[in-house]
């Protein structure tokens, strides 16, 4: 059984992600009873994950400020401001931002990927070890132990 949560921003756990850029679980599994991760990133202009999938979670976003491109299987899609991609599980996607900054929501039904953040991501309140930054054998690591698989590159 589900029991409320409610948290004010200073909650919020906060985790450096690639290129020193930050974002924010906003909600997790432990919160949620493993229904439901919302996470709140704030990315740079040319940020893009890498081609993948997730075999436990549907995947859902919604672009609140900036605007990118989402690969969807063999399609393309440019989504703007105010826009929303539903992903279903086992379906390749991948995105790259286009403008300078993005505000973005991540929802994943159910919880588990934020372990997926955690673990290649860095609690910003934790000391930052000279040259640290996410890699792709990060990715590929926390990946792998969530039930995710990456494909390849970002589509360009």
């Amino acid at each position: 059984m589900s029991l409320a949560y409610i948290a004010q921003a200073a909650d919020h756990e906060r985790l450096e992600w690639i290129d020193g850029k930050e974002l924010q679980v906003l909600l997790d599994g432990s919160h949620t009873d493993g229904q439901v991760m919302v996470v709140r990133s704030t990315l740079g202009e040319g940020s893009a994950s890498p081609l993948h999938l997730h075999r436990k979670e549907d995947e859902m976003f919604v672009v609140l400020r900036g605007h990118g491109l989402f690969w969807v299987g063999d399609e393309r899609h440019e989504v703007g401001e105010g826009g929303a991609v539903f992903l279903p599980r086992d379906v390749p996607h991948a995105y790259r931002f286009t403008s300078p900054e993005v505000d973005l929501l991540t929802i994943c039904t159910p919880s588990g990927m934020e372990g997926f953040f955690r673990g290649a991501g860095r609690k910003v309140t934790d000391p930052r070890p000279d040259g640290w930054e996410v890699t792709m054998e990060a990715l590929v690591a926390a990946a792998a132990a969530g039930g995710q698989e990456i494909l390849g590159p970002p589509p360009s």
